[in-house]
């Protein structure tokens, strides 16, 4: 079951070799190998670059051009386990298939350069040899006794083993019976327990159960779609499927959206495995990320949890991958390296022959049509786990509600609401949005206060102190007393609604309520997270106000009613995939509901229930929703049925992104099956104080776009076309078009 690369290419002195180096416009440089040393493809090494010293990998070969004399040579080589060959494959696909520098990428994979160098020691003691003649107490005989028979041990510790104060080992330390050793800290890193047994599963769970292990058992690249309601028990399926692979000997990862805030998903893996997984976040401190990526070069980690940077980390025997929630927007990466992890977390498995896991209750259109087409092994879970049944579902219609401007909660929501509390039952108020109002403006002369850095309204929130917010780029300001415009005192008026605002009435409306916000501005991480589920699961909380974070994989067993505020919000726009991201984010916060013994319902406020969407969740029949939205895309030669590449053009200088953008326009390409739209404004069109023009590339299917769009910037470049200071960003299969 090990997976073997093939024997690594070797350098001796004085040979050349090829080093890529971490950096955005990083290519393979050539270097000398030093007088005494022998390197191999993989190794990290030290080298010079101008007047810095980086760190790289040796990549393979030189490839020629300069004379040796011109060279400069590798500095030394570093005390890690070298970069496997896969990893290294895999960082060359990335690159090409995303046209990024392959250094840009091998920077994801390096993103932690001090785990490079040995772990600092620990100042340690044993005993001197000889032994000097001093006066030997009874508590310094159990200090000797305590290093006599160990390793070298910090003052602390052998004071603790000894029952003693850390004075009395300073003290034969001084007298030199005792002398310094130096000691690595490396953490320790519990290992599941295979043998462990899990939850009785249910027949459909065991047949899927068995597939994946099975596919685990016999390796090779196999995709999986785990397609299962909310509640059916993915999560257990896909555990044995890990169980198997650290069986072998094999590490796993597991990706999820939210990484920071899954504290359930962490507790139910203990449970099954009587350990935690390593993590791998945004969140981890610099100690914890270092440790962690030595942990899983070093082969002491066998499961990494995390969100989507975790596929670049140092595998060494990668045996499963599983992506949770694989339809999830944030495995997207939009800055940088722009890359879809689901994407390429397939890529990965394909590289190492190893099977991948896609886990959703409401699959993403390309992964539904690849199980379709027999690319993809569909593996369904059409019932809730241990007799839970589905909520019930009802559009609440708004035209007919006639609310007060001021008022959010139809009256029929908050007849819901007075009987869920009346049970002793807990409720969840859903809306996609942060803060108090996504809008303010003057009343007097309707001025409208925006982002001086980006094209957005300021956000204003009312927690703590109140503010004016910029969600895109973080710009703050004070609520002004005065309208900028027309000079009126304490004008400004609050339009809309936010999760702040919506809690406001809920609290007026249910004053002995125990009400909680759950947003991105609320939980700032693990641990706050982590504390407030422990309070809904402990029946402290009876109402939950919360934003796309509450839709993710939550089991509550006395939360029983969902109330989706605005169900119509992620309609708007005009985005491809407007429709399915609506249907797949009402469907997941709607599972919410009725995950116990009590059954659940859910209400859905709408001013378009005739809608496909509102429809397609009220009748529950989502094979019609997809079927529908395949035949729309395949119409349009839209993806999966077709390919989009978004060019995203930005500088400082309107003038100059605006004279780029135009510049690629004329030089498109022009070919049958292609259709290159724009330039024109992106709907974000300032963002961060940077100017932004978007073209659109559609082609046909079986076009590939990197070698279209490489031929266009060569075209680009051999015109003298290129403005200085202007960035041109390329998204191959874009799923924001902001």
């Amino acid at each position: 079951m090990t997976k073997i690369d093939s024997p690594p290419q070797t350098f001796p002195p004085g040979a050349r070799c090829g080093v890529l180096l971490p950096v955005p416009f990083g290519q393979v440089y050539d270097y000398l190998v030093p007088d005494g040393l022998t390197l191999s493809a993989g190794d990290f090494v030290r080298v010079p670059l101008g007047p810095r010293k980086m760190a790289g990998v040796v990549w393979g070969p030189g490839e020629g051009g300069f004379a040796d004399a011109k060279l400069k040579t590798v500095i030394e080589k570093l005390p890690a386990v070298p970069m496997a060959d896969i990893t290294r494959r895999f960082i060359d696909w990335v690159a090409g298939y995303t046209l990024s520098s392959p250094g840009a990428v091998l920077k994801m994979a390096m993103s932690v350069t001090d785990a490079l160098e040995p772990p600092k020691g620990t100042k340690a003691y044993r005993i001197a040899d000889p032994l000097p003649d001093i006066k030997l107490t009874a508590t310094r005989e159990r200090v000797l006794a305590v290093l006599r028979d160990g390793p070298p041990l910090s003052a602390s510790e052998a004071a603790m083993e000894a029952g003693c104060s850390p004075a009395v080992v300073a003290g034969l330390a001084k007298a030199g019976a005792l002398i310094e050793a130096s000691r690595g800290r490396e953490k320790s890193w519990p290992q599941p327990d295979i043998d462990l047994d899990g939850p009785q599963l249910s027949d459909a769970q065991l047949t899927a159960a068995d597939d994946l292990v099975a596919k685990t058992k016999a390796g090779g690249f196999a995709a999986v779609l785990l397609d299962g309601v909310p509640g059916s028990g993915k999560t257990e399926v896909y555990f044995e499927a890990v169980a198997e692979a650290l069986k072998h000997g094999q590490q796993v990862l597991v990706l999820l959206p939210e990484i920071a805030l899954s504290s359930q998903w962490l507790a139910r893996f203990e449970r099954r495995f009587g350990a935690r997984p390593a993590e791998w976040h945004s969140d981890l401190g610099a100690r914890d990320r270092r440790e962690t990526w030595r942990a899983v070069a070093n082969g002491k980690v066998n499961v990494v949890v995390g969100a989507r940077s975790a596929l670049f980390l140092p595998y060494q025997n990668l045996g499963l991958i599983v992506v949770d929630e694989e339809h999830d927007p944030a495995f997207k990466q939009e800055e940088g390296v722009i890359y879809n992890a689901r994407d390429m977390a397939v890529v990965r498995a394909h590289l190492g022959a190893i099977p991948i896991c896609l886990a959703s209750a409401t699959p993403s259109l390309e992964t539904a049509v690849n199980a379709e087409s027999g690319k993809y092994t569909l593996l369904h879970l059409p019932e809730r786990h241990g007799g839970a049944v589905l909520p019930d579902l009802d559009l609440i219609d708004m035209r007919r509600e006639k609310l007060p401007a001021t008022r959010w909660l139809s009256p029929s929501l908050v007849e819901a609401l007075e009987q869920t509390f009346a049970a002793g039952e807990q409720a969840m108020l859903f809306l996609n949005r942060r803060g108090y109002a996504p809008l303010t403006l003057c009343r007097t002369c309707g001025f409208r206060l925006a982002c001086p850095n980006c094209s957005a309204w300021l956000v204003e929130h009312r927690r703590g102190r109140g503010r004016l917010q910029c969600h895109h780029c973080g710009h703050t300001i004070p609520m002004p007393e005065r309208c900028p415009n027309c000079e009126d005192e304490h004008s400004f008026h609050a339009c809309g609604p936010g999760v702040e605002r919506v809690a406001e009435e809920a609290k007026i409306a249910f004053p002995d309520a125990r009400v909680v916000l759950a947003s991105s501005d609320t939980l700032t991480g693990p641990r706050a997270a982590a504390e407030l589920i422990e309070r809904i699961e402990r029946h402290e909380v009876d109402l939950i106000i919360g934003t796309q974070i509450v839709a993710k994989g939550y089991h509550f067993p006395m939360l029983t009613l969902v109330g989706v505020v605005d169900g119509d919000l992620g309609l708007a726009g005009g985005d491809l995939r407007a429709a399915e991201r609506t249907y797949q984010l009402l469907y997941q916060v709607a599972g919410r509901a009725g995950r116990g013994e009590r059954p659940g319902r859910v209400l859905v406020q709408t001013y378009q229930p005739d809608h496909a969407v509102m429809q397609a969740m009220k009748s529950g029949v989502r094979e019609r929703f997809i079927a529908e939205e395949v035949k729309a895309r395949e119409d349009l030669h839209m993806p999966p049925f077709g390919r989009l590449v978004a060019l995203i053009v930005s500088g400082a200088h309107e003038h100059a992104v605006d004279a780029q953008a135009v510049s690629l326009s004329r030089t498109a390409p022009r070919y049958d099956g292609i259709e290159v739209l724009g330039p024109a404004p992106a709907p974000l069109a300032l963002l961060r104080g940077r100017h932004r023009r978007r073209l659109l590339m559609k082609l046909k299917p079986g076009i590939a776009p990197q070698p279209v769009v490489r031929e266009w910037l060569e075209r680009l470049a051999k015109a003298k076309r290129r403005e200085k200071g202007v960035r041109i960003q390329i998204d191959v299969d874009p799923q924001s078009f902001l």
